[in-house]
């Protein structure tokens, strides 16, 4: 390892829909435990730690999740360095311009590690040894690229062309002739018998110095926009909410296709470690520990006499008697049903879900805010029943409904309610009237979790009737 100071850039975007039900808009695969205990963008971070003086992450992410990032870091004791809120998706050249901006201002030239935070990589030694050998080639100045040596003849990912053949032992980086867009069956059987090639893992390891300058070259827009969009930039609590027009007017475009397929400073480094985007309900089953049967089993379920399948329970039980070769998969509104090997056309699901404004496609029933989280437990064309969970200490905004009323009875902790100025402390079994145009808050100023349950009547019901007067963590209507 150099003596470069090493900024690991966390891309935390993605919506996942190969894995829904479970991965939805609302709260996708990278923020779930899949196979450990651990969530994806946690493992992700927790790899590195046995790399000694690691800069603090920089995560980027969109508005919505800021809140579920933040606290998934404050769960393993991990100080942020920085997260950025992306008022848009603009894929990666953007997102990697903003983090070495900010890194050429905070350390002199470092090295940048961009990650995805919905990989798995099951040998961690294996992945260190490829960034220490990845970090003297990006010191020489080179662009580095891992590319995950190929283990099957795969169509659903991306290929890396070598000058030359790739070695594990020693790990060298070797030029990078072409980048392969997702080739056919017979294209891929031939990459697999070919040395030179290897999957694009999306993931990078450069000088900030070099990728700035090689981002001017074939990107300069990019890097316009987004030094405005950083000059305008609003400190939000642990948060740096990039400037929304500036940042607006990138073009939405992959570092791939920005610089690397372009510049003659790529290289690509061999890895061999046990990687998996993870892109299907057939790879998490192919990646996770299995029984004697073939089975994977998650939550509350009895397989019997069934093989080979993938089992998975978020809530209610689930039985498989006498199935084989199937993804079954149950939340709490929704239950997939597939062939283990047709389970990547889930995809095509979600976007007739879409079509239909299904709100199953992009939401959950449980809904997490940065208060705590909201489940919808049953609802009618006038009224609504939720669950409502309230950390210690947070508070929802202070807010108006125009269109209906709310009755909170508590059932567990302490709230404090304030419903027209004036304030009443309630306890367990206890409950209160919130009538239509009353300006109310909902907190909790206990040391456990606040857990009540809301019912909410009238002629409108959708979360958009709500007039915030004020709010601790920055949110608009």
């Amino acid at each position: 390892m150099t003596n470069k100071k090493l900024i690991p850039v966390i891309l935390c975007g993605g919506t996942g829909t190969r894995l829904w039900p479970l991965s939805r808009a609302s709260y996708p695969k990278q923020f779930w435990a899949l196979n450990s205990k651990k969530t994806l963008l946690q493992e992700t971070q927790l790899r590195l730690q046995s790399i000694k003086g690691i800069h603090d992450p920089y995560l980027i992410c969109n508005e919505d999740h800021r809140f579920i990032v933040a606290e998934q870091m404050r769960e393993i004791n991990v100080k942020t360095g920085a997260i950025f809120l992306e008022p848009t998706g603009r894929d990666t050249a953007a997102a990697i311009t903003i983090a070495a901006l900010k890194a050429n201002e905070e350390e002199q030239d470092p090295l940048l590690l961009v990650l995805s935070a919905d990989h798995q990589i099951m040998n961690e030694g294996k992945l260190i040894e490829a960034i220490q050998a990845g970090s003297s080639a990006a010191e020489a100045g080179r662009l580095v690229t891992f590319g995950i040596c190929p283990t099957s003849p795969e169509t659903g990912y991306g290929y890396i062309e070598a000058e030359e053949q790739t070695s594990n032992n020693p790990l060298i980086a070797k030029s990078i002739k072409r980048f392969v867009e997702k080739p056919d069956k017979l294209t891929a059987e031939k990459f697999l018998q070919d040395k030179r090639f290897t999957w694009n893992s999306g993931m990078f390891l450069f000088k900030t110095s070099v990728i700035l300058k090689e981002l001017e070259k074939f990107a300069p827009e990019i890097v316009s926009c987004c030094k405005q969009a950083l000059s305008r930039e609003m400190k939000d609590l642990d948060f740096l909410r990039l400037e929304k027009k500036s940042f607006n007017q990138c073009p939405k475009i992959s570092i791939d296709v920005a610089v690397m397929e372009k510049t003659k400073l790529g290289s690509v480094l061999p890895l061999n470690a046990g990687w998996s985007d993870i892109g299907s309900w057939k790879t998490l089953w192919e990646t996770a520990d299995k029984d004697e049967n073939g089975n994977v089993i998650r939550g509350k379920v009895i397989a019997q006499s069934s093989q080979n399948c993938y089992f998975r329970s978020e809530q209610r039980l689930v039985v498989g008697l006498g199935v084989q070769d199937l993804v079954i998969v149950e939340t709490d509104d929704a239950i997939l049903i597939a062939d283990r090997e047709e389970s990547q056309l889930v995809k095509d699901i979600v976007k007739k879900l879409e079509k239909d404004n299904t709100s199953q496609a992009l939401t959950h029933s449980k809904i997490y805010r940065p208060w705590g989280h909201y489940t919808s437990i049953i609802e009618g064309k006038r009224w609504q029943v939720k669950r409502i969970e309230v950390n210690p200490g947070a508070s929802l905004s202070l807010q108006m409904h125009h269109h209906r009323a709310e009755h909170w009875v508590v059932v567990r902790g302490t709230a404090l309610i304030e419903k027209d100025g004036i304030e009443e402390i309630l306890g367990e079994n206890q409950s209160t009237y919130i009538p239509l145009g009353c300006t109310h808050r909902l907190s909790n100023p206990g040391k456990m979790t606040l857990e009540l349950i809301e019912i909410q009547s009238g002629a409108y019901i959708g979360e958009d009737d709500i007039v915030r007067f004020e709010d601790k963590y920055g949110r608009k209507n």
